[in-house]
This record gives structure tokens, sequence and C-alpha cells, in this order.
């Protein structure tokens, strides 16, 4: 597992989001700056800066930002609303346990916005030279925030965007093509007592999907457990496709080989639909997690695949496209370090 070196700054501070101010990490890699940098995106739920949610500690954030630390590119990574020491409010009070619950796919894009603003507004950071880096749900964010700045005439264009399993169909798309492969990830005796008792956990999904849509609230109960109806509804109803076909800045776009959250297929997809220059990487025996597993993919091998650090393979890919990509800017060129 990559680590921060001694000579690597790690400051913690707050940055204002639309209703709270956030609480963030900035990466500096050594040397003089100002840095190339990189906006880390986690994915979906009640996710801290460095990518853990409970008892999943997916490492996202600290061994993203080690390892682009070690590449010479600075990173902001911050606690989800609601979320860690998110959880402050402005007042001074400290917001309920489960306040994440009622933020919506918008509000996080919202908020992913913000530290994209506050990392390029950073005297450590070169302005011109910072990308947006999701993952899952980041990934969404980070094109949808891209197509924000790209439009708007406030925020500074970024440098590129790494999408990490992106899906390119709307979410309720999504949503059914995972249902359609859960079933085969499951034991043999519960496959079996599925067909037993005739449970069709597609036909399932598309039903819940539906009783979400018809939800007012930011919380509601469904199956008798209580979700984020807010944004499951935005997930649902929002196409990724429509934010790809608008970006004009280089992308990599990869998915794992085993993703079972994502469809890889989706990858020539986004390449047809992005207009800027785009790589795409399929990875090998890559699953949603960013691990590498070398059997059967199977969500039931999360915890096992957790106890190794996020591939290697996957990590040098990224670093080695920001490097070309900066290496590629005519008056820009990647610090010594990162060479």
């Amino acid at each position: 597992m990559t680590t921060l070196t001694s000579d690597t700054d790690a400051i913690t501070l707050r940055f204002p989001g639309p209703d709270r101010d956030l609480a963030a990490t900035l990466t500096l890699p050594p040397g003089p700056g100002p840095h190339p940098a990189a906006l880390l995106i986690n994915g979906s739920g009640p996710v801290d800066r460095d990518g853990s949610a409970g008892k999943l500690k997916l490492g996202f954030g600290d061994q993203v930002a080690a390892a682009l630390a070690s590449a010479g590119v600075a990173t902001l990574r911050y606690d989800k609303r609601g979320v860690g020491a998110s959880r402050l409010l402005r007042d001074g009070t400290t917001a309920p346990s489960k306040d994440w619950r009622r933020a919506g796919l918008h509000d996080n894009a919202d908020d992913a916005e913000a530290a994209f603003a506050a990392l390029a507004a950073r005297p450590e950071v070169d302005a011109d030279a910072v990308f947006l880096l999701g993952h899952s749900e980041g990934a969404i964010l980070a094109a949808n925030i891209a197509v924000r700045a790209l439009t708007g005439p406030a925020s500074p264009a970024p440098a590129g965007v790494v999408l990490l399993g992106c899906p390119a169909t709307p979410g309720d798309v999504t949503l059914r093509w995972q249902a359609t492969l859960l079933p085969q990830s499951l034991p043999a005796p519960v496959r079996a007592l599925f067909r037993l008792i005739r449970i069709d956990l597609a036909t399932k999904v598309i039903k819940n999907a539906e009783r979400v849509r018809r939800t007012t609230t930011d919380v509601a109960r469904i199956n008798g457990a209580q979700v984020n109806a807010r944004w499951l509804r935005e997930f649902i109803d929002h196409n990724p496709a429509d934010d790809l076909a608008h970006l004009t800045v280089p992308v990599l776009a990869i998915t794992g080989a085993k993703d079972l959250q994502v469809n890889p297929a989706d990858l020539p997809r986004i390449a047809d639909l992005v207009p800027g220059p785009v790589e795409t990487w399929a990875a090998p025996d890559l699953t949603h997690i960013l691990r590498i597993e070398s059997g059967p993919a199977s969500m039931r091998s999360y915890r096992k695949e957790l106890r190794e650090p996020i591939a290697p393979l996957l990590l040098d890919r990224v670093t080695g496209w920001l490097g070309q990509r900066l290496a590629d800017r005519p008056d820009r060129t990647l610090p010594e370090e990162g060479r």
C-alpha cells in the first residue's frame, strides 16, 4: 500500500458548502508549488474523505491521495455532507447521525462543485491544472460538475476528468442491470430457494424504483427499511450520458471487467459520447471496489478483497494518464518528483 512520505504535507481544512462548511484534507506533494491537483469524489452512501463507510473501508481517498502525491499531484478529499467532521453545522451544533440520508444526488453535486472551487482557489495549487477524479457516484458527479465548469462563467475549467466505475445509462437502467447479475453471485442454495419461491429480483427492483418515484420526502420506508429516497429519486432519473456528451476536456474512463455495480459494456458508449479526447479501459479482474478478484466476481468477496490495497495497476494507469496530460500542456511540465 502506498503511504504518504514524511515530505508530504496533509492540511486539514474546511471549505464553504451550500448548507454547511465541509471538512477536508489537502494533500500536497513534496517540493514547491503551485502544484497540479485533483479533487477526489467518493461514491454513494455515508462515505468519509478516506472512502470509509462504517466497517466498509474502501480507502479510495487516502490511498489515491498517496499515489498522486508520489506523482507530484496534490489532492483534496472531503467528508460528505452529514458524515464525519462534516456533521458540524455552521451554528456550532452537530447534525444527527443519519443526516446524510437527507442529501440528494444534486446536493452532492453542489458540494463537489464547492470543493472543486475551493481546491482551485488554494495558493498551493495551479488553478489551470486541476483535475476531477470520481468513483461510482463520484464519477457521475465529476462529469456533472465538469460540464457546469465548462459552461458556467465563474469556475475554472478542469484540466481533465477521471471516471472510475461510471455508468453511461440512467439510474433505473443501472439498477435493473445490477439486479440481473446479483443472483449469479449468490450461493447455489439461495439461488435455488429464489427459484422455488419464484422471486424475480429484476422485477422487484423495478417495482421498488416505482415506489421510490412516488415518494416526496427526503427519507422514506421501502420494504421495511429507511432509505434516502430523495437521492434514489434523483439517481433513478439522472442520465450521465447528458453530461458525458458535453465533456470537451480529456477523459479517462476505467471500469473493472468484474464490476457488478456498473456495466463494463458502458465503456464503448462513453467513448462514443465524449466529444473530447477520451481513453477507456476495462481493467482485467478489477471489481467495483477497485481491487483484483482472480476468481468469479461476487459481492460476497468484498470483505476479503478489502484486506488488499487498491489495485496498483489501476493507480499506475491513473497517475500515468495524469502525467501525460500535464506533459502535453505546452506551458506545463510535471514536477521532477512526478516524472
